[in-house]
């Protein structure tokens, strides 16, 4: 009897040495090209052709906010499987974050000024870790490698909007109490021609140990700040509305109502046409 080996080998995912070509270049265009003109005409509108005032661009930015990126979020979110979702590539974009976070806490506590440095590092954060992933990134991506990638990017966009986001509202707040606390104590006057007059040290201590009650709030204080702005935003409600419609459609195997999907898509197509559109003419 006579054993047969196979030696047919299995079609990698990705040729090994495969280069970039011009239909993948193509693919990308087609993907990018549409968000830029959009930014092209926001820009436009207000730069050049003059088409809306400031106080009118920001009635669209309102609009943005509150209406239309809400919706394009909750549309993506509830398209995903919790269940499955990728916890690897979350964990990674999570420990990708803590050292930035702790690179930017050392160099803000080895510099000399404390205040910009901690200014800065929160900037600095913000513009590397907290990208614009659903509106550009999730078009991006599937473009570039299919909607595997296009789903683990909102999998990492809706943890960003529930819990990296919150964190940021806490160091946004600190540095504002931090802020509050730098502003020169109400004892110090003017003298003749402007020259700034000290007071008695003892009442130097006093104002400035009053100044330091009454400009730096508690822990409890911030908190109920940061939660209170996040109970305001609109994408939080919609990334977790979207999150229980995921695990709830997911658990049952059941799909949203024609007449709950069909208002959701009149709303979110104009997302990213409309959040583009918003941020070119912030540009101005």
């Amino acid at each position: 009897m006579a054993i047969v080996c196979s030696t047919k080998k299995q079609k990698p995912l990705l040729d090994e040495g495969k280069m970039i070509g011009g239909r993948d270049v193509l693919k990308v265009l087609e993907a990018m090209t549409p968000l830029y003109v959009a930014l092209g005409l926001g820009y436009g509108s207000v730069r050049w052709w003059h088409v809306f005032t400031l106080e009118q661009c920001e009635a669209i930015n309102r609009l943005v906010v509150y209406f239309t990126i809400p919706f394009f979020t909750f549309d993506f979110t509830s398209h995903i499987d919790p269940f499955t979702m990728n916890y690897r590539v979350i964990a990674a974009d999570a420990i990708s974050k803590l050292l930035t976070v702790a690179v930017l806490a050392a160099w803000t506590w080895c510099s000399g000024s404390a205040k910009s440095s901690y200014s800065w590092a929160i900037t600095t954060f913000s513009l590397s870790q907290l990208t614009n992933t659903l509106v550009v990134g999730a078009p991006l991506l599937d473009a570039m490698y299919g909607r595997w990638a296009q789903d683990i990017i909102v999998q990492l966009s809706v943890v960003q909007s529930i819990a990296w986001m919150a964190l940021l509202l806490f160091a946004l707040e600190m540095r504002k109490a931090s802020g509050a606390a730098g502003f020169a104590p109400a004892g110090i006057e003017a003298g003749a021609g402007g020259q700034v007059v000290a007071p008695e040290p003892q009442q130097a201590m006093d104002v400035e140990c009053n100044t330091d009650v009454a400009a730096r709030p508690t822990l409890g204080s911030l908190m109920k700040t940061v939660w209170l702005k996040l109970a305001l935003n609109p994408n939080i409600y919609a990334s977790v509305l979207g999150v229980i419609w995921a695990l709830i459609a997911n658990r049952w195997h059941f799909e949203m109502p024609r007449i709950m999907e069909g208002s959701v898509l009149v709303m979110s197509k104009a997302g990213t046409g409309m959040s583009m559109f918003s941020m070119g003419d912030t540009i101005n």
